[in-house]
């Protein structure tokens, strides 16, 4: 079985004004092998369609420029390119996430856009298992978690690769450890 380690960056707004629909924006993944062993990237930006302007909140957050956007694909060809690149068809494999909101996201989009999700279901929520086997009383975020466990931070944060790497991390460190 092959391991994809992922993030999404999404549109977002400050303080989230009622009736603003939240959309993949960009995706980022690495592919490790069973024993860990990082094999492959993903990286792609994604035009949203609802909110195709992203706000100066969003912008400043994740650093993504919106003519990048505007020259970005849809989330259909996106997420085609990604499932041929996990080889959800063909192959075993596991996505794992820093929490909830990536798999949630990619299905509410994968819903907008009438595709199916059913290949997201082989997924698991690191942040709540590492909660578990570290035994904290609540959930720490990623940058805290990468910290805690004596990595440096590397990159900006906020973009969806260099989150998915910083993830890995972890992910590595207690690779046998994770429940799926």
């Amino acid at each position: 079985m092959k391991f994809i380690v992922y993030d999404i960056e999404a549109t977002c707004w400050e303080g989230r004004p009622p009736g603003m629909t939240q959309e993949t924006i960009e995706i980022g993944a690495c592919e490790l092998d069973p024993y860990g062993r990082v094999t492959g990237s993903f990286s792609r930006l994604i035009k949203p369609v609802l909110h195709p302007q992203l706000s100066y909140f969003c912008r400043n957050l994740t650093r993504i420029d919106q003519s990048d956007i505007n020259r970005a694909r849809d989330f259909v060809r996106v997420i085609e390119d990604f499932q041929d690149w996990i080889g959800v068809d063909y192959e075993e494999y596991l996505l794992a996430s820093w929490g909830k909101f990536d798999q949630r996201q990619l299905m509410a989009d994968c819903q907008l856009h009438r595709l199916d999700d059913y290949w997201l279901d082989h997924h698991i929520d690191l942040k709540e298992q590492y909660r578990q086997i570290r035994q904290l009383p609540k959930k720490r975020g990623l940058k805290s978690a990468v910290k805690h466990e004596g990595f440096s931070w590397e990159g900006e944060q906020h973009r969806a690769l260099v989150d998915a790497q910083n993830t890995v991390k972890i992910f590595q460190q207690l690779i046998d450890m994770w429940q799926y």
